[in-house]
């Protein structure tokens, strides 16, 4: 059952509304001096208050009442407040209306206006403490990420909050980590949060793109080389292990290395030992392994192709980065990322929400580059962006079934949902991100 304070120093008010507001299923809490009302708001849980703006006898500047709204404001600064007035008072009332509080009465009351003025600010109250709820458990989530390198990382969804928050974890020891996802869903960024972050920030980080090399190269990409050892190798080559010693080497598409390179690969994991390619003295280092593949390694090493125990030994944990689709909300954040400035229409932002991005974030960045070139100023449409006849389909259904909301529209389904953000999205067709762009634009609270 909702509370309801009343605050004024007429015994006979309080006793009034008491009745009218218990008969309509609301539980009552009065008090007669501005006092009495700072403590039960401090120890009780109310969903609305209505206060007199005088509390002495022969007053009537109002100041007693601006003083009890600013003291119960700082309190709770979701707390509806209805204003009880006389007309000498009506002018300070719509200044403290304009400094928040959420209606006015003048008395005597109309019992109908009051009671639909109360139960709407006790629904909106409601609403307004489970946003300010709901933002502070962001905050908190947010709280180990405060601190920390995302190295430029844009993204919004759930899915790779996750992602991130596992990295960081991960980033705090010196496991061997395979990082499996689609071609340019962000493999390498997650590799580098996990290095930033890491106790050997500052110490060399080795990239290694074991798919754009071939494969005759690749163990003297790794290992190292002496001169003459391979056709062309004139002088004494370094390899990426050797550069890497004290640090983190990211092998990039891991399930390219050939056989003899991965039993090579495992022998440096297990002992920190290897050989240049043709010199018999030994090397060691210590080196902290990343791996990256969109290959299913499992299929690999049933068709021979991969060794298990080097796949056990990269796969301490796995990081697996969903595809651009299965992340949604991260798409608009990415395309203002790579567009700053820019507006999309509603459909256009509908239609490139709902495409499928087959090469993933890379695909995305590319299609911004176009728009930039293309397009460099004005409203972007979705055609401006080049993808395939999908997304032009989607765009088509988007305009044929969708409208904008307008303020009225996105303000109503506030207040039917109780301000949850989740159902106002669903009831427009919105993203959540889209929702919260209209609504700053807007300048709706929530």
């Amino acid at each position: 059952m909702d509370k309801i304070l009343i605050v004024d120093d007429n015994q006979a008010v309080l006793d009034a509304l008491s009745l009218l507001l218990e008969i309509h299923g609301y539980e009552v809490v009065t008090a007669l001096s501005p006092f009495d009302a700072e403590q039960i708001v401090r120890y009780q849980k109310v969903a609305l208050v209505m206060q007199d703006m005088n509390f002495t006898a022969d007053t009537t500047s109002g100041d007693e009442g601006v003083a009890l709204f600013t003291a119960l404001r700082a309190l709770n600064s979701t707390l509806p407040i209805i204003l009880m007035t006389a007309w000498t008072e009506l002018e300070t009332a719509i200044e403290l209306v304009k400094l928040g509080a959420a209606d006015y009465i003048a008395k005597p009351w109309d019992d109908t206006k009051l009671l639909t003025s109360i139960t709407n600010l006790v629904a909106l109250g409601k609403a307004n403490a489970q946003n300010q709820t709901h933002q502070r458990q962001q905050q908190e989530r947010m709280q180990p990420k405060k601190h920390a390198n995302l190295v430029g990382l844009v993204y919004a969804s759930t899915a790779m909050e996750r992602v991130v928050d596992m990295s960081l974890q991960l980033a705090k020891s010196d496991v061997s980590v395979l990082i499996t996802g689609p071609n340019g869903s962000g493999k390498e960024r997650i590799a580098e949060i996990i290095q930033a972050n890491s106790a050997v920030c500052d110490a060399p980080f080795i990239k290694v793109n074991a798919g754009a090399l071939p494969q005759e190269l690749i163990e003297a990409e790794l290992f190292g080389a002496e001169a003459g050892a391979y056709t062309g190798a004139n002088k004494k080559r370094i390899g990426r292990f050797e550069a890497a010693d004290g640090g983190t080497l990211f092998l990039d598409e891991i399930g390219n290395l050939p056989l003899s390179g991965q039993m090579k690969l495992l022998r440096v994991l297990q002992t920190g030992e290897f050989e240049r390619l043709g010199s018999t003295h030994t090397q060691k280092v210590s080196v902290r392994v990343i791996s990256a593949t969109n290959a299913n390694l499992q299929h690999d090493i049933q068709a021979g192709r991969f060794r298990e125990d080097l796949y056990y030994r990269l796969n301490v944990i796995e990081l697996n980065l969903p595809p651009l689709h299965a992340r949604q909300d991260d798409i608009i954040p990415l395309i203002r990322h790579f567009l700053p400035g820019r507006e999309l229409s509603y459909v256009a932002e509908q239609a490139l929400t709902a495409h499928s991005w087959p090469g993933n974030v890379r695909e995305l960045e590319n299609a911004c580059k176009r728009v930039s070139v293309l397009k460099p100023a004005g409203v972007l449409e979705i055609q401006d962006f080049g993808l395939v006849e999908q997304t032009t389909r989607a765009a088509s259904q988007t305009t044929a079934h969708k409208v904008e909301p307008s303020k009225q529209d996105i303000e109503a389904a506030m207040h039917l949902h109780q301000g949850v953000i989740a159902k106002v999205a669903r009831q427009f067709g919105l993203t959540r991100q889209a929702l919260y762009r209209r609504l700053q634009k807007f300048e709706i609270d929530y």
